[in-house]
């Protein structure tokens, strides 16, 4: 009898262990100390699906941390309408604590304002009344789905001012622009789009890059471009305990050693004029007069130098103007020459951008034109770059005028318009009914009005035209118009336009 419940018991697991997948434990993160901040979309614009999979994919991320006032502590602000924090860094002190928090949060719904999400970041978070350290790296994880109805470049420049590595997740259709110039630097490694059901793909990755940020008790440096790197360190002294020695040069090369002096106060520090591709010996030692500190050690490489324009970007593009952009805007580069001029015309005008702006508006252009707009970066050394590309304005767009109706019966209306400005492909008239479904017509561009037919006797209907443009549409034109009843004899009647 035994023998034979064994024997199903195996036979059971084996079945059930080839259907069922076994997660095993994760390895734990070891020796990370930091705060950890998610921006989390709750707006409407994102479904429920795509909601519950970037919940299960903060949970993954999250798994191997260790949670404590000493170890990693992390909170969650919803992004909607009005910002609103889930809960505080200190609420949650353990994995399984945590866990169990981010499977029960509920989406907001409501706008995007990612803009002011991050100024309540800013301002709430990172504070002591929403359980943030002073002394411990910080980190933010975007999690979005490329939209949002407010500025964020502000709010976010601000944060990484105060210290905050920023790392970007979009699933959906970002400006990549934008959102590289949002994030840390260099976006390779603080910049991901994936698609919502690949995720997973990421989690290693990005898991790696936050610990790199996090990892307590020791120098290291961030924000690494080609000619300057931020240093960062836990605190160690005070302003009337001592002060730091910071030095560092070129591996190998001794000689070009600089040195400098920092009040007992600091832990970060801006370091420049470096050159580009080179492993520097970074040191930072500190002179305390109450105990003996270790000096604190690193290596940092510079990444290659960045050359820009290396792209340009034209978008919303309307009949008067077009917006420019471009990238990458390294800090050696002083202002932006941006010329522009119709083809095949010579007229060229010159706009003048400062040297931190990656993109302006052209305004004053002629419709349905083509221009050549060319970039040039002008360097603080005095070099100069220029990359160029093609712009082509948008057809003027007008709508219809003067909409008339003419009511041939208790049941049919004949619709009339003047024509609308400029190269028009033809027109839309949509008839609402109140009685029965409505109907869309497409007429061509000679042609300018319509029978409108089976009408219910009596019924107040709203009729809409709009024209068609290559490459915008038109403004639509629309009007009530309240159809005879049966007993009536023929006579003419609408309403003002709703």
């Amino acid at each position: 009898m035994y023998a034979r419940i064994l024997v199903l018991f195996l036979w059971l697991h084996g079945l059930l262990g080839q259907s069922i997948p076994h997660r095993g434990p994760h390895p734990s993160v070891p020796d990370v100390e930091g705060d950890l901040l998610f921006l989390l979309d709750s707006s409407g614009s994102v479904s429920y699906y795509e909601f519950s999979r970037v919940k299960e994919f903060i949970a993954d991320l999250l798994r191997p941390f260790t949670f404590g006032p000493h170890d990693v502590q992390t909170s969650v602000v919803h992004i909607s309408t009005t910002p609103t924090m889930e809960f505080p860094f200190d609420r949650y002190l353990s994995s399984g604590a945590v866990q169990h928090a981010i499977r029960g949060i509920q989406q907001v719904m409501g706008d995007t304002n990612t803009g002011k999400a991050l100024s309540f970041a800013k301002e709430k978070l990172f504070t002591g009344e929403a359980g943030a350290r002073p002394d411990v790296p910080k980190a933010l994880v975007w999690v979005t789905d490329g939209f949002s109805t407010d500025d964020v470049s502000r709010p976010m420049q601000a944060l990484k001012d105060l210290g905050v590595t920023v790392f970007i997740v979009s699933t959906g259709r970002g400006n990549y622009l934008e959102l590289s110039a949002a994030a840390s630097q260099p976006p390779e490694k603080h910049l991901h789009f994936v698609d919502v059901d690949d995720l997973p793909i990421i989690i290693k990755e990005l898991r790696d890059s936050v610990t790199d940020v996090i990892q307590a008790k020791r120098l290291r440096a961030t924000e690494i471009s080609s000619d300057s790197f931020h240093l960062v360190w836990p605190k160690l002294l005070a302003r009337n305990t001592g002060y730091y020695v910071l030095e560092y040069a070129p591996t190998g090369e001794p000689r070009r050693k600089l040195t400098t002096q920092l009040t007992g106060d600091h832990t970060t520090v801006l370091v420049g004029g470096l050159v580009p591709q080179t492993t520097y010996e970074v040191a930072l030692v500190p002179e305390s007069n109450e105990r003996y500190i270790p000096p604190q050690t690193t290596r940092v490489t510079t990444l290659e130098e960045v050359i820009s324009p290396a792209r340009v970007l034209i978008s919303e593009s309307k009949p008067h103007s077009v917006r420019v952009s471009w990238s990458p805007t390294p800090e050696s580069v002083a202002s932006y020459q941006v010329l522009y001029g119709p083809l095949p015309a010579n007229s060229v005008k010159l706009l003048v951008v400062d040297g931190s702006q990656n993109s302006t508006v052209l305004e004053n252009l002629a419709a349905n034109s083509t221009y050549l707009v060319t970039v040039s970066a002008i360097y603080k050394s005095g070099k100069e770059r220029a990359l160029s590309a093609k712009a082509c304005t948008q057809e003027e767009n007008s709508k219809v005028k003067h909409l008339r109706f003419e009511d041939l019966g208790p049941h049919t209306l004949k619709a009339s318009w003047d024509p609308a400005d400029g190269d028009v492909l033809g027109y839309r008239v949509r008839c609402r009914r109140q009685a029965g479904p409505s109907n869309l017509l497409s007429v061509s561009p000679q042609i300018h009005s319509v029978l409108l037919s089976n009408l219910t006797a009596g019924s107040t209907n709203k009729v809409c035209v709009k024209p068609v443009y290559k490459n915008l549409p038109g403004k639509g034109l629309c009007r009530m118009v309240r159809m005879q009843p049966a007993s009536q004899v023929r006579s003419y009647r609408h309403r003002p336009r709703a």
